[in-house]
């Protein structure tokens, strides 16, 4: 059994043991969090939502929060003597997938 879930602006699709990163979602390492926002579920037979499935929600455990490595945004005007070096990175939540609910 699989679902496609919505988190931080975009799709995931998960299923039961699954290891994810999404977005960071405020909550502490070592709690749960269930998504509600369920777009799709397949498996013997598939179920779409219109937006959203009804009352089915999927539940996850908090691995860790971290960031990602750091990317470097460089501007760059030519013959303007214009540069800007600067750095990013992205936080995440690492989520492990336990439970999908139907």
């Amino acid at each position: 059994m699989y679902a496609v879930i919505e988190t931080g602006g975009k799709q995931v699709k998960v299923s039961e043991g699954s290891v994810i990163y999404v977005e960071k979602l405020d909550v502490e390492a070592g709690s749960t969090y269930t998504f509600d926002k369920v777009l799709m579920v397949g498996g013997e037979e598939l179920v779409v939502g219109n937006p959203y499935v009804d009352g089915i929600t999927v539940d996850a455990t908090v691995e860790k929060q971290g960031k990602q490595r750091k990317i470097i945004v460089f501007k760059m005007k030519p013959k303007k003597k214009y540069r800007r070096k600067q750095g990013h990175r992205q936080p995440y939540t690492k989520l492990t997938i336990t439970k999908i609910n139907r």
